[in-house]
């Protein structure tokens, strides 16, 4: 259990320049990126008991996150 809050750029510290650069310019990025700030904020928020949920939901949030890290990390590599 991780009690502190993960972010893009944490995840991809040799790409914070692409990262950067992906949210200025890509829509799809943005939308991304919005998406895993939401996912991990509620992640953190249910891992620190901030707002209590089942471990079934904390597991579905914890897997969309994936998903939207693939996605990004996708989009990195291109």
């Amino acid at each position: 259990m991780s009690h502190s809050a993960h972010d893009l750029a944490a995840a991809f510290p040799d790409a914070t320049a692409k990262l950067h650069a992906l949210k200025l310019g890509n829509a799809h990025f943005q939308k991304l990126s919005d998406a895993y700030y939401q996912l991990d904020k509620a992640i953190h928020r249910a891992e620190t008991g901030i707002e209590p949920t089942s471990d079934h939901h904390l597991e579905d949030l914890k897997k969309q996150r994936l998903t939207v890290l693939d996605a990004v990390a996708e989009m990195v590599a291109a």
